[in-house]
């Protein structure tokens, strides 16, 4: 299916996926203003170690946080998805002395998320923090405290703009906690950078899909990129109905490689702390004859001379504040992969905007 431009605009997720540049700008303008971030921070001045809580998105979301939260802040953190604390809790380690926990839910609404929270303020007496796009939500009522979202509404069943506003978010508590007020300068920077990219951006990762077919899909990182790549993963999933895969980079080496060939299209979220190593996994992925995505911050001649397409970020700053601006080229593959099949990106087969369970999970 051939779909012109202007009829593009039509679809909810492709507005959201440009308009985040502007939504990130607006979003850093009012937690810098909101009196409650103050509060938040007062209230969690003790806390030592720090529990990240989601289902799917949010869970790859808080996957991400966690590691940008042991980065900007030094303090232990992990991420479970919801699911795991409700039906295998003494597997979760709750009982830590200053546990603060992160529940993070685009609607506020998610059964296990909510159950979640109630599970772990309830039962574990642990502080919960909501993480939400939406005001006065179940979640909000759950939790001790909860920090809305004010700019990253979405129409589309397909969390794209909230991922990213919401990652960003708690990376700003994160360096409000630990005093990083050029941390915090960084992500405006980041979010301008940004900005006047996305048309480009956008322009090519369409030509590219137009002109490739591909069996599957198989998205990699580390580190705090790996969070990333399942969310890749899961757009492609999701927009597109394709088969998609997601590993840690290194591990894709130890028999998942098996699939590589010109069918395949790899994306590769590269670090740059590790990356002479996730370069060399880039290569030799390329001479098993793989079609290459690499995202990055600044290419090596390496990553360009094996590479089926590029996506640098170019940007002067630390590697954290990449996070979530390197999820968009994976939304637009997403989305243009999903028109290439003739599908509606806004509305997927077989999902729903809000996961509700008849009955708590583990209950």
């Amino acid at each position: 299916m051939m779909v012109h431009s202007d009829d593009l605009r039509k679809f909810a997720t492709l507005e959201e996926i440009l308009s985040q540049p502007q939504a990130w700008q607006a979003e850093l303008h009012h937690l810098q203003q909101n009196p409650l971030v103050a509060k938040i921070l007062e209230r969690t001045a003790q806390s030592t170690e720090w529990l990240f809580v989601g289902c799917g998105s949010s869970f790859y979301l808080a996957d991400a946080a966690a590691y940008s939260w042991i980065k900007l802040t030094g303090m232990r953190a992990r991420a479970l998805p919801a699911s795991e604390l409700l039906l295998f809790p003494n597997l979760a380690q709750l009982n830590v002395p200053a546990l603060q926990s992160v529940i993070i839910s685009r609607s506020g609404s998610t059964s296990e998320a909510v159950s979640a929270a109630a599970l772990l303020g309830k039962e574990f007496q642990a502080p919960t923090l909501g993480i939400t796009c939406t005001a006065h939500s179940i979640l909000e009522k759950t939790c001790d405290l909860t920090l809305t979202i004010a700019n990253a509404p979405e129409k589309s069943l397909v969390m794209t703009k909230s991922f990213s506003t919401m990652l960003m978010a708690l990376q700003y508590l994160a360096a409000r906690k630990s005093g990083d007020s050029e941390f915090i300068h960084t992500m405006s920077r980041m979010a301008e950078h940004l900005e006047s990219r996305m048309e480009e951006l956008c322009a090519e990762v369409r030509a590219f899909v137009n002109v490739h077919s591909f069996d599957d899909f198989v998205f990699l990182g580390q580190g705090a990129f790996h969070g990333l790549a399942r969310e890749g993963a899961l757009k492609v999933m999701e927009m597109s109905c394709s088969y998609s895969q997601f590993f840690h980079t290194m591990e894709f080496r130890h028999g998942p490689k098996a699939v590589v060939s010109p069918k395949t299209c790899l994306t590769f979220f590269l670090s740059e702390s590790g990356a002479s190593a996730e370069h060399e996994v880039l290569v030799e992925m390329k001479q098993l004859g793989g079609t290459i995505i690499a995202v990055c911050n600044h290419a090596t001649e390496a990553i360009l001379r094996n590479s089926d397409l590029v996506v640098e970020l170019g940007f002067d700053g630390p590697e954290t504040a990449t996070l979530w601006p390197a999820i968009v080229p994976s939304q637009m593959l997403g989305f243009f992969r999903g028109i290439k099949k003739n599908l509606n990106p806004d509305a997927p087969a077989n999902l729903d905007r809000v996961v509700i369970l008849n009955q708590r999970v583990g209950s």
